[in-house]
């Protein structure tokens, strides 16, 4: 939220420096993010100063333009040639100094050099005030009565110090602070000052000439609606200071009429807005809702399909606008328009905070009513805004103020402790000091004894609805910096507690993955159905009840996806060589129950090493993820896995399964090249998934310290010839299971498919390590132990020894 000093002072009477505003605002719970110099006219007129005309003579080669020496401050004097009608000896002008920027009412900025007019030397300008962009005149030179010295910065003239914005991070509990008056009203409780609201006390009704009649049917949506009319308006720009408000909060002036209803919601806080009468069919408002699939479309030109559940402000025949979120297109001010309905309401937060999820939309005002909204300050709001529109676009006030507000809403009473206050507060402050703050705040102390204090909180508080809370504002205002710390006040610390094993074994994976130059990613749990429509993986897809967008209408299934929306991302930023991982949380419907559980998974495309003047890059393949995993299956004990090939499906084109006592450990394998397509991933990407919540489960730690070998290991190779469909885990499960005494470990070195074996064969080239812990292993025992091994590869492979 923007909020302007300038702005902030025409309601509260304060002269501090900006930052020690922000440092107070800060201590009370509204947290300054940032601190923002807006100049009071493009530029701020650097470069450009007072300066006196010493002479004036007509130039010699041009009637219209006088040669003139300005002193502006320097050690000499400047040449300007001017071209204005009025300029004269002696006179008191705004020079704009050679290299300064100036930037003109309506046009473009531009430089001032040093050069030559008609053969005269000119040093300067002396300017205009539209030359400056503090006025749209152009008829002459801007003459002062001031006796400033030369030299002086314009600015310092004309008062145009530059404005602080204040970039304040509102949480949502401060709805009341959702406006100037909002942080008005915590400075009058901070400094001591009164805040003051603009005066409504000249409103008045010109004639009833064009009542709008209004009709609530759903008061428990719409409890307040209120609006009055002004006709004989005309449609235009704003004046300067207008603007100039609206831009220092980031938003753009449109019209008058829409200008005035937004700069009425910063001030005040209270939402408006203002319907064209014209359209206004059968002078009717009817606050109510439609019918389900109803279209309408929005001010933004999109054909919105309306819920059952949504408030809509209609006339005698159709919708006009979503209350409390977004007008309608139809009904709008327009250049045409010369009579406005201006609406102010109080609306549900619920029913506000729910059609704006199922439309997807955010605005200013939702974002209030979301909150909560002040129901009183809805009458005063809209007298504001209806003499500002008189002021600004002209007009009349032709009706009473309509107020449809059946029941009203109450203060809220609440008795609170003075010695609670100071207990939670731990610090006693007196309860003089106490009412104080809390008037200042405008909750009002209707009753008081010794020992309690008596509430009456305004419905704008919306988060003080019990004693606590009142000690929470009383705690701001006063400052936390202010609580001293009792010297009897017990020391306490933040223990480091060890990590539960499941967090922590968790942590130390990825920190491992991390090491191997992954990166992390999160992403969005709900997605779009049409990724797996387009796989025909739909069954047991959990839909979302109520989306915002229909991008993003099921919960993901899988993390494919996702990954692969962050994959494209960088590639469409020239980042190809990617390694990326996230844990996370996939949903499905099984047999009528939801089933959500934890996976890891891993993507890499690209290269693996990037090209150098000691190695060329190395494209990701297999066993670029393939390490990673297995290393993560052997840290989590879970290395006496099963490998499979995996089938082709939708998702992997080719790959394996680790299985462990017939449960799917991990995957891995390449993605389908026509389903990253479809997501704009035209690059080849290897993924992996593990099944984290399995691995976790069934994760023991099993850290035992052995005794180094005392006796030597010992290598043994064998180049095998098999056919093309046996795989090495075949291989390597048979060597375990045939000899479990001596085996250490069986790797393959080389794979070799050619025309020096027989078609439909391929040879492994495998190294077998063997150790005995009791004894030296000898000659005889290691071909015994080979022999075993080659007979049955033979057996159950029919395999044979490459010659």
């Amino acid at each position: 939220m923007l909020i302007s000093y300038d702005w902030l002072k025409q309601l509260i009477n304060i002269d501090k420096p900006a930052e020690e505003v922000g440092a107070l605002l800060t201590g009370a719970g509204l947290e300054v993010e940032g601190i923002h110099a807006i100049e009071a006219v493009d530029g701020g007129l650097e470069g450009i100063v007072i300066g006196e005309v010493l002479t004036c003579e007509r130039h010699p080669d041009a009637d219209r333009l006088s040669v003139t020496t300005v002193d502006i401050g320097t050690d000499t004097p400047s040449n300007i040639v001017c071209g204005a009608p009025n300029v004269a000896a002696g006179q008191k002008v705004v020079v704009a100094t050679v290299n300064s920027t100036l930037y003109p009412t309506g046009g473009e900025p531009f430089k001032i050099k040093k050069s030559k007019i008609r053969g005269a030397v000119s040093e300067g300008m002396i300017c205009a005030e539209d030359e400056i962009g503090i006025g749209t005149s152009h008829a002459g030179i801007i003459v002062l009565d001031t006796d400033l010295p030369n030299g002086t910065p314009a600015a310092e003239y004309f008062g145009l110090n530059p404005d602080a914005v204040f970039e304040i991070g509102l949480t949502p509990n401060r709805a009341d602070a959702a406006s100037h008056y909002g942080v008005a009203r915590d400075l009058q409780a901070l400094l001591d000052a009164k805040a003051i609201l603009p005066s409504v006390e000249n409103f008045k009704v010109d004639n009833t000439s064009r009542t709008i009649e209004v009709v609530v049917e759903n008061t428990a949506a719409c409890p307040r609606y209120a609006g009055v009319t002004v006709s004989g308006v005309k449609v235009g720009p704003s004046p300067e200071w207008l603007q100039k408000s609206l831009r220092a909060i980031g938003l753009s002036p449109i019209n008058n009429l829409v200008d005035i209803t937004n700069y009425v919601l910063h001030e005040l806080g209270q939402p408006l807005h203002a319907f064209d009468t014209e359209q206004i069919k059968g002078n009717k408002i009817v606050v109510k809702t439609v019918e389900d699939n109803t279209p309408f479309v929005t001010l933004d030109g999109v054909e919105r399909k309306l819920k059952a559940t949504d408030l809509m402000i209609c006339n005698a025949e159709e919708p006009m606008a979503i209350g409390g979120v977004f007008g309608g297109k139809a009904s709008g001010v327009s250049e045409s328009t010369t009579s406005i309905f201006i609406e102010s309401a109080y609306f549900s937060p619920d029913t506000v905070r729910k059609t704006g999820q199922v439309h997807g939309l955010k605005t200013d005002a939702s974002f209030r009513f979301e909150r909560g909204t002040d129901p009183n300050m809805v009458i005063y709001a809209l007298k504001r805004a209806a003499l500002l529109v008189q002021e600004i676009a002209g007009g009349e006030i032709s009706s009473e103020i309509v107020d449809v507000y059946p029941v009203p809403f109450r203060n809220q009473e609440i008795t609170v402790s003075i010695d609670r206050i100071h207990r939670l507060m731990g610090k006693e402050i007196g309860a003089e000091r106490i009412r104080k703050i809390l008037t200042d705040l405008e909750v009002e102390v209707t009753g008081e004894t010794e020992t309690h204090l008596t509430l009456s909180v305004p419905p704008f508080k919306v988060d003080v609805t019990r004693e606590a809370d009142v000690v929470e504002e009383v705690l701001r205002i006063y400052g936390f910096n202010n609580i001293e710390v009792s010297e009897h006040m017990a020391s306490t610390f933040l223990a480091n507690f060890p990590k539960p094993d499941p967090e922590h074994i968790t942590q130390t994976i990825l920190d491992y993955i991390s090491a191997n130059g992954f990166h992390e990613i999160i992403t969005n749990s709900i997605t779009n159905s049409k990724y797996f429509e387009a796989t025909g993986d739909t069954e047991g897809l959990v839909q979302v009840v109520n989306y915002n967008s229909e991008d993003l209408d099921v919960l993901r299934k899988s993390m494919v996806f996702s990954g692969l929306e962050v994959l494209r991302r960088n590639i469409n930023r020239r980042q190809k060589d990617l390694k990326v991982y996230e844990l996370g949380k996939i949903y499905e419907q099984q047999e009528g129950k939801y089933k959500e559980s934890v996976k890891l998974s891993l993507f890499v495309t690209g290269n693996m090493t990037a090209e150098s003047w000691q190695q060329p890059s190395a494209k990701a393949v297999f066993h670029s993820l393939a390490g990673v995993v297995q290393n993560v299956l052997h840290k989590l004990n879970a290395a006496d896995y099963e490998s499979q090939p995996l089938e082709p499906n939708s998702y992997v084109s080719q790959g394996i399964s680790y299985v462990k006592n017939g449960t799917v450990v991990a995957q891995l394998g390449l993605l389908d090249a026509k389903m990253a397509r479809s997501l704009d991933v035209k690059e080849q990407v290897w993924y992996a998934e593990l099944n984290w919540d399995y691995l976790l489960k069934k994760y023991k730690s099993s850290l035992v310290a052995e005794e180094l070998p005392k006796f030597p290991e010992v290598r043994r190779d064998l180049s095998l010839v098999l056919d093309k469909n046996v795989s090495f885990d075949q291989v390597k499960q048979i060597a375990f299971r045939t000899e479990r005494k001596l085996l250490q470990d069986i790797n393959v070195f080389d794979v070799y498919e050619g025309d020096k074996i027989e078609a439909g064969k391929k040879a492994y080239a495998i190294s077998f390590t063997l150790l005995d812990k009791q004894q030296t292993l000898t000659d005889k025992v290691i071909d015994a132990t080979m022999n075993r091994l080659m007979q049955q590869f033979e057996k159950q492979l029919g395999a044979f020894i490459r010659k």
